[in-house]
């Protein structure tokens, strides 16, 4: 209920991970989030500090990230996050992961093709796979209609009937 949802938009910096234990398909990749700012001394855009979080995704979102994301891809992940902390010999150590909901690739640098996965039969478990560049397309979708319809003209309203004023007496 109470839970920290955030939207972090970098760059996949480890080759996805898949497993499929009993409990559950999952995936994790690191992801690498640089602020950059604009520096007015250089004239130029200048990158600052690096924040790594560990991305998990589960389920259907493992499989579709882990035949879709490499390494270096820009991506955007929305999410719970999840900060960790350890103490060991005086050492305080965190780290900062994503339970996933929503992986995409950031289309503001880049363009991608959109595949729709069919759905499994429950029962048939298959690992996910890698998307292979001379794959078979997908049968063609009709496009869909984005024109705006026309705007139909306003209904002529009806008449008023002229009354005269009651009579005050």
């Amino acid at each position: 209920m109470n839970e920290t949802m955030i939207c972090a938009v970098g760059n996949v910096a480890t080759q996805p991970m898949y497993r499929d234990p009993e409990s559950g398909a999952s995936a994790r990749f690191r992801l690498a989030v640089t602020a950059r700012y604009w520096d007015r001394e250089k004239n130029a855009w200048t990158d600052g500090h690096t924040n790594f979080f560990t991305v998990w995704a589960n389920r259907q979102l493992a499989a579709n990230a882990m035949a879709s994301l490499n390494v270096g891809d820009p991506v955007v992940v929305q999410g719970r996050l999840k900060v960790r902390s350890e103490s060991r010999d005086g050492n305080t150590r965190a780290w900062a992961d994503i339970d996933a909901v929503a992986i995409g690739h950031d289309l503001s640098r880049g363009t991608a093709a959109f595949r729709r996965t069919s759905r499994q039969e429950s029962g048939a478990a298959t690992g996910p796979a890698r998307s292979a560049p001379e794959a078979e397309p997908a049968p063609a979708q009709p496009e869909p209609r984005w024109e705006t319809p026309a705007a139909r003209p306003a209904p002529e309203p009806a008449p008023r009937q002229h009354r005269e004023p009651a009579a005050v007496t």
